[in-house]
């Protein structure tokens, strides 16, 4: 599948990051191919916070990398649906980054999924986490234009996917309190709770 819905948009934005000084791009690449490492250690911060909490809220920090694996995989099922070609394949574009190989399909973006999947979910369980990681979420699928290698419609709906799938997921958590606790009782104490 090729789109168009947007491609008059794609090359405004990859050509103004033509355009821009080469530190700007290389600051946004740096970002946008690992910047979902930031979302890992916000999630780790919501953990070591939990331990000192009770069970529920343990329960809340551990659904959260479980969100955001879950909404990758949704994610990724809907790519292999839909098989669109990356931008840089089918349009005529000067991208920052190289383009993905061929059958790396473009709909929805993994990276937008995931960091709002992240964000969504920290946002749900400690808010000043979720503050950091909201805005995160948005420069991350906003970076995947810029370098070239996602429509805008992909990142857009990739942010949807991630917080439609994490969104519940977190809300719910707390219902596993109960093996929290169970746990708490057993080696894995150090790590659910603080001593």
């Amino acid at each position: 599948m090729n789109s168009g819905i947007d491609a008059g948009l794609y090359s405004w934005i990859t050509g103004l990051a033509q355009r821009v000084p080469r530190p700007v791009d290389t600051l946004i690449q740096a970002w946008s191919d690992y910047g979902l490492a930031v979302f890992a250690v916000l999630m780790l911060i919501a953990w070591w916070r939990a331990r000192q909490g009770d069970a529920a809220r343990m329960a809340a920090a551990l659904s959260v990398p479980v969100a955001v694996v879950v909404a990758y995989a949704v994610n990724d099922v809907l790519k292999m649906v839909f098989d669109e070609q990356r931008p840089c394949r089918t349009l005529r574009a000067v991208t920052v980054e190289a383009c993905p190989a061929r059958g790396d399909w473009s709909f929805p973006s993994n990276h937008a999924a995931i960091a709002a999947a992240a964000a969504v979910a920290l946002l749900v369980i400690d808010r000043g986490l979720g503050r950091l990681a909201v805005p995160a979420a948005l420069f991350m699928a906003a970076s995947r234009v810029w370098i070239g290698v996602h429509y805008p419609h992909d990142v857009l709906i990739g942010v949807i996917v991630g917080a439609l799938v994490a969104h519940p997921l977190v809300r719910h958590a707390h219902r596993a309190a109960p093996a929290v606790e169970r746990l708490r009782g057993t080696k894995l104490k150090p790590l659910l709770r603080a001593a």
